[in-house]
């Protein structure tokens, strides 16, 4: 079954918990850090394109990448209401395709954990250092083991709202580090009847180990690593962590 199919369409009314506001400040203030307060900045994962928007007020020529035409879908209707000059893309993150370099690149919202082989993780973050101008820097994060085996492995969520609602079931396997995602969806009709609609999906969990040993493999240089959305050290209870590292290897002129 197909992530991010017909859950597309509620997907900004599941999520209104997350606090995308201090998210974009916050990657704001890092960017600027780092001397980018504006250029070219691309999202990968960037789904409905919530945060895409948000950087574009900010003052970012922004690039969406998506492998789900429903998520760029719902993406495209808030550039037309926004007016922004952001570029979608159809594709998949361990693929993804620019004409050029960017300033930097950001992925949220635990995308890099739907890269469930090394080999896909490990080419994502060759592929960003090759996009990358010199010296750029690429920010992600990612759910932590603890969150799979702690908070939500082996657990049912479900949630009612007005016009849709949802059960979520999760089960983890701590030997291989993934997360299995059943979601099924009820989405009401115009006609007042509910469809029932269900989508797999499907994440692993990394090591900070395994990450950093990554990000070396790639020829990319760790900066820092976060308790996510803040400047404090990861904890053993961390759930989301930051990753923030940068281009290596090419040569200024």
């Amino acid at each position: 079954m197909e992530a991010y199919g017909e859950f597309a369409k509620v997907y900004d009314m599941f999520m209104d918990n997350v606090d995308y506001e201090a998210w974009c400040s916050y990657l704001t203030e890092r960017l600027k850090e780092y001397k980018i307060n504006n250029g070219l900045v691309l999202e990968l994962g960037c789904g409905t394109g919530t945060m895409t928007e948000m950087l574009a007020e900010a003052g970012y020529d922004m690039i969406g990448v998506d492998n789900s035409e429903e998520m760029l879908a719902e993406a495209m209707e808030k550039r037309v209401e926004s007016g922004h000059d952001i570029l979608y893309l159809l594709q998949d993150m361990q693929e993804f395709e620019l004409y050029g370099t960017v300033r930097a690149i950001i992925s949220v919202c635990d995308c890099m954990n739907y890269l469930t082989e090394e080999e896909d993780f490990l080419q994502v973050l060759k592929l960003a250092n090759n996009y990358l101008d010199p010296g750029g820097i690429f920010i992600f994060d990612v759910n932590t083991d603890y969150k799979y085996r702690e908070v939500i492995g082996d657990s049912t969520i479900a949630e009612n709202r007005e016009d849709s609602s949802f059960i979520w079931e999760n089960s983890f396997d701590p030997e291989t580090g993934m997360n299995v995602y059943e979601l099924t969806l009820f989405l009401l009709r115009e006609d007042g009847l509910y469809e029932k609609e269900e989508e797999v999906h499907y994440q692993r969990a990394y090591t900070v180990d395994a990450i950093r040993r990554m990000i070396a493999d790639s020829g990319m240089e760790l900066l820092h690593i976060y308790d996510a959305y803040t400047l404090e050290p990861p904890r053993a209870d961390s759930e989301r962590l930051t990753f923030i590292v940068k281009e290596k290897g090419k040569k200024r002129f």
